[in-house]
């Protein structure tokens, strides 16, 4: 059985701040979390990570201009792009499998301290994957 493969991209927005936006495909839609520092390869390196809305598939490679006025208004560039594939998808816990041109590999979302604030995870790579 061929294991089906979801979009994945991160977006470099310079907008009120400059930030990595991480979109993964899931059920229809991209979830996406805001990461205010670059993501990095070094499995030591752990990312804040804020959960964000969803946004529309369509979105997952976008590049240009937000208009001023608009939400997320500034300057968007696809800082890296392809596909995944979910190994474990739970509340507090998300690892996937990442084929990028930047980020290949296993990758961990965890989300910490869900009680107080629920939008706060980390992101990084799993040491040996």
């Amino acid at each position: 059985m061929a294991v089906e493969e979801l979009k994945y991209s991160i977006q470099k927005h310079d907008a009120s701040t400059l930030h990595y936006d991480l979109r993964l495909e899931r059920e229809g839609v991209l979830k996406s979390w805001a990461i205010p520092k670059e993501p990095s390869e070094d499995p030591s390196d752990k990312r804040l990570a804020i959960r964000t809305e969803d946004h529309p598939t369509g979105y997952a490679f976008f590049e240009g201009e937000i208009a001023e006025g608009r939400y997320g208004a500034g300057e968007v560039e696809l800082w890296d792009k392809g596909s995944y594939v979910p190994i474990k998808w739970r509340k507090n816990e998300i690892i996937v499998d990442i084929d990028g041109e930047k980020l290949a590999g296993e990758h961990v979302l965890i989300r910490f301290q869900p009680e107080e604030n629920p939008k706060n995870w980390l992101f990084f790579k799993k040491k040996g994957k």
